[in-house]
């Protein structure tokens, strides 16, 4: 039998991350095991769906690299994929159970009649729950049908799962208490349920459950801040399950190969963005050169600046340093700009050793006699040796006259790709600047 799962979200706001890792998890499963990922929109909620929420869950799924096999856009032979325009195929399944005399009306709306019983499933997460229907003021006979027509969550949800031949519902555990129901409605159709894995819930640091204003809680910011989707992908997955080993950076591919729904853990997942961001780190130091240049770039462009040939180089130079790539424009701005401004602070700082300007200026006019220039770093230490400094004396300033900054690549990665010319010129620059 082959594996189906699907995504359900209401498109009633963005797509927060917790509806992001639920995504994932199905995703990861039906790949796992060669299935089918299905994207469904329940949009039966007029009065909040909304076509932005829509494309942002379309573009959310799509930059996170979850591409649905059906659904919206992809089609299939399950459709329509939007619930709102899947009325005909609730309102036989609703015949269905009248002619059985499962429901009745109730002020205009229809309920259904629950048998008296205990219900139970085995959630392939959270184990045996029994949930016992003989207490009918418990549990009363739910609505299905509403009194202006349309049909209720739990209704269309089952009918869904029924007509997509669903196998594995992969949901927050705060559909829990839902599965019983639906097991209900199940056996009044007639049809074997699917299997329901109910994946913990994701909180705070604190302890307190991630709401929509929390730092990191909406998946469309992740891309604008300068995360790549496949540090987002690698930190979701593991958010809630385990590989069991202590490897924390994963491709995409690996973590599909390893997925197991037997290693999603029981207890809630805590939500760590200083975490995601260091696993971004890890991404970013993987990429190539090329690659890393190649994600920077619109960041860099986005920020007023020009990147020209050498760019590939420049990014190279502060790759291992940055965090998120939304840090890189501010990193080698005095690279692409000739008038870079001089930090106050590092300026005073050089300034308190009063050699420094004299220094700089003979490193000028030692650098501008220099043949080869793969020696210029080293020039930097002999000049200060030849006028009685120690080295490090000298270090600091040039690195604030080459950068305008205390902080930034290595000294050798600087001239290199600066040149000649515009070292020269840049210290030059720096000492009229201390004068």
């Amino acid at each position: 039998m082959q594996v189906r799962t699907r995504f359900a979200p209401s498109p009633t706001g963005y797509l927060h991350v917790g509806g992001a890792r639920t995504a994932l998890f199905n995703y990861l499963f039906a790949k796992k095991h060669g299935g089918i990922f299905i994207l469904r929109v329940e949009d039966t909620d007029h009065a909040r769906n909304t076509e932005a929420a829509r494309e942002a869950i379309f573009d959310g799924l799509s930059w996170l690299g979850l591409q649905w096999d059906e659904g919206p856009e992809a089609g299939g032979p399950h459709g329509p994929y939007f619930q709102s325009q899947r009325q005909e195929i609730y309102d036989s399944y609703f015949q269905k159970l009248v002619a059985a005399d499962r429901v009745y009306e109730d002020g205009g709306a229809y309920r259904f009649r629950f048998e008296r019983k205990p219900i139970t499933m085995n959630d392939l997460v959270c184990g045996e729950v029994t949930v016992d229907y003989a207490n009918e003021e418990i549990n009363p006979d739910m609505v299905v049908k509403r009194s202006d027509g349309t049909y209720t969550f739990h209704f269309v949800n089952v009918v869904d799962d029924i007509e997509m031949e669903m196998t594995h519902v992969i949901r927050g555990e705060d559909h829990l208490m839902n599965t019983p129901k639906h097991l209900q409605l199940f056996e009044a159709f007639g049809i074997e349920p699917p299997k329901y894995a109910h994946i913990p819930l994701i909180l705070n640091m604190d302890g307190s459950k991630m709401s929509k204003r929390d730092q990191g809680a909406a998946l469309g910011e992740y891309p604008v801040n300068g995360y790549t989707d496949k540090a987002v992908f690698n930190f979701l997955a593991l958010l809630g399950w385990s590989p069991k080993d202590e490897q924390e950076i994963f491709s995409p591919e690996e973590l599909i190969e390893k997925f197991t729904i037997e290693n999603v853990n029981r207890a809630p997942a805590k939500f760590d963005i200083d975490k995601c961001k260091w696993m971004n780190q890890q991404h970013l130091a993987k990429l190539s050169p090329e690659e890393f240049a190649a994600e920077a770039n619109p960041f860099v462009e986005n920020a007023g600046l020009v990147t020209g040939s050498d760019f590939t180089a420049i990014a190279a130079s502060i790759q291992e340093k940055v965090s998120l790539l939304a840090e890189v424009p501010a990193m080698v701005s005095f690279f692409l700009n000739e008038d870079y401004p001089f930090c106050p602070e590092a300026i005073e700082k050089v300034k308190k050793n009063e050699q420094a300007a004299d220094l700089l200026a003979k490193l000028a006019d030692a650098l501008e006699g220099l043949t080869d220039w793969s020696q210029a770093k080293e020039t930097i230490g002999e000049t200060a040796k030849a006028n009685g400094a120690k080295p490090g004396q000298l270090m600091f300033p040039t690195r604030v006259a080459l950068t305008g900054a205390a902080g930034g690549p290595d000294l050798g990665d600087i001239l290199n790709i600066l040149g000649h010319k515009d070292s020269v010129r840049r210290i030059r620059r720096a000492v009229e600047e201390l004068s």
